[in-house]
């Protein structure tokens, strides 16, 4: 048994957000499946949407996330989130994260941060670091956290299941008591308790084929917080990111919505221009309608991709702007500044997740939630580009100000240690590598950009049998981290397609052939689900 005041799962920028200001009041524990630097925070290039700038304004900004949003975003949190997000950005700079900063004309070598635009954004608003702003984030935060002795980071550890009193059989208020934890490097189960647990664990992006996500992304925080009985809402709105690299060779790479923001067009492979025949915005449109359009693009044409050309900005301007994008578009051939990027759209951010409120506290009492695992209201029905790291960040502000004054639950709950029964090692993992990848296409075929009811029901049913022999196949092996994996996207892909069930529209990402249009009956409608007990 590990005993902690904090239990952390996650290292990105929320969880270590959390950690380092909770740290101060008690031992605290992060819990990370791979190394600490991995994890979604690390991959993302944009940067973070805050009010810095003397044109831009909160009111522009609330403005333009509620557009995004598509009628589903709360208000009130929007607000919040907005005008708190400058004085968190001030604190990360504290820490000694380093924007990309600007020269000021006529100024005598004076600099200001380098604002960026990205779609559906009406001013220039987004702080970065190049186009690794990221890594950048993770580089400062991990920096910080290694300075404190009150925490441990536990790498190579994989949450398996919260600990609720709930699933022990005690009556009353549940409450969360900490998490089972595989040691990948013993292969044994440890129990970490706790009287506050921050689910921090990222998005879902591998339950699809094609994501711009790491290998880590596959809904850990979601399924367990669903098995555990917490509420999830509005899974059905996946984000998929428009341009996503197009190249056998390459896995997963993004093309950052900046360089759209920095004059990049789409077109075809013809080289002509599409994106005026979709919206005023052409290509700075919403994500949603972008993808979309791409997606109706390919399928008109029978393309594989289409094309993002920045060629006529100046050659020096595209390096040093972009020059990861440069670097690594380059090591596949293609030269950015003398030729156009193939895209793709592919699976990107998850909307919805596990339902919170601003201070990020779930129905569980002493289990919080927090970045892309949690769904505040924030993003509606689409999330307005770079807006997830300032949601992470005065998320983790506000879970940390209301978890310090939260009393220990107190005694009266002993914790059993895991125990294995009578399972034993796997024989044969080509069951588990079959199912993973029979999910994830599964998924991009009938659960994608377009969907119908025909093929979400016929999701459904795969999906169902898929669970049942993962089931199975969970409590007679001995646990893996690939087997948990496999667990858990089966989970989060049967919560996106009963949610896109249960919405009869088309709104934001979530677009129905059978509802081609909004409903106003489920404007500001969330679609909640909770597992039966």
């Amino acid at each position: 048994m590990k005993d902690y005041d904090f239990l952390v799962l996650g290292s990105g920028i929320a969880g270590l957000s959390f950690a380092l200001k909770v740290a101060s009041h008690g031992r605290v524990a992060i819990i990370t499946k791979k190394d600490r630097a991995e994890s979604n925070t690390n991959y993302a290039q944009g940067g973070i949407a805050a009010v810095t700038s003397k044109e831009d304004s909160f009111g522009l900004h609330v403005r333009d996330t509620l557009d995004a949003g598509a009628g589903l975003c709360k208000e009130t949190v929007v607000r919040a989130i907005v005008q708190e997000g400058p004085a968190r950005i001030a604190e990360l700079i504290k820490l000694g994260m380093q924007f990309t900063e600007r020269e000021i004309p006529r100024s005598r070598g004076a600099h200001e941060l380098d604002l960026g635009k990205e779609g559906g954004h009406s001013k220039r608003r987004i702080l970065h670091a190049k186009d690794i702003t990221g890594r950048e984030i993770e580089r400062a935060l991990l920096a910080a956290v290694a300075m404190h002795p009150t925490i441990t980071v536990f790498e190579n550890h994989f949450a398996i299941d919260l600990i609720t009193s709930q699933k022990l059989g005690y009556v009353g208020d549940h409450h969360c008591l900490g998490a089972y934890v595989l040691n990948k490097e013993t292969g044994q189960v440890e129990t970490f308790a706790a009287p506050v647990t921050l689910l921090a664990t990222g998005g879902c992006g591998k339950v699809y084929l094609y994501t711009t996500n790491p290998d880590i992304a596959t809904g850990d925080g979601v399924a367990m917080a669903y098995r555990a009985g917490a509420a999830v809402a509005n899974m059905e709105f996946v984000q998929f990111h428009p341009t996503c690299l197009y190249h056998p060779k390459a896995k997963s790479f993004l093309i950052s919505e900046a360089v759209r923001g920095e004059g990049a067009v789409l077109k075809t492979l013809e080289g002509v221009e599409f994106m005026d025949g979709y919206h005023p915005l052409k290509s700075l449109a919403p994500r949603d309608i972008v993808a979309r359009a791409i997606d109706s693009e390919m399928k008109r044409s029978g393309a594989d991709c289409v094309l993002l050309d920045i060629t006529h900005r100046p050659a020096k301007f595209i390096i040093e702007r972009f020059p990861n994008i440069y670097r690594t578009c380059l090591g596949y051939g293609i030269d950015i500044t003398k030729e156009p990027i193939p895209v793709v759209p592919a699976a990107h951010y998850q909307c919805g997740g596990v339902s919170t409120n601003l201070d990020g506290e779930t129905e569980i009492a002493g289990l919080y939630a927090v970045g892309g695992v949690a769904c505040t209201g924030l993003h509606g029905a689409n999330r307005l580009a770079s807006n997830s790291l300032l949601e992470a960040l005065v998320c983790a502000h506000r879970a940390a100000e209301r978890a310090v004054g939260v009393q220990n639950h107190g005694p009266g709950f002993k914790i059993p240690l895991w125990h294995s029964g009578n399972a034993h090692n796997p024989d044969e993992m080509v069951v588990v590598s079959h199912n993973w990848d029979e999910i994830r296409r599964v998924m991009w075929d009938y659960v994608g950009i377009v969907r119908t009811n025909k093929r979400l029901q016929r999701a459904q049913k795969r999906i169902a049998n898929l669970q049942a022999e993962i089931q199975e196949y969970y409590w007679d092996f001995i646990v893996t981290s690939d087997l948990l994996e496999l667990r858990n996207i089966a989970t989060v892909a049967e919560l996106i397609v009963v949610s896109a069930l249960q919405r009869p529209e088309s709104r934001g990402l979530h677009y129905n052939l059978d509802y081609p249009q909004p409903n106003s009956d489920w404007a500001q409608r969330d679609t909640v689900l909770r597992r039966l007990a």
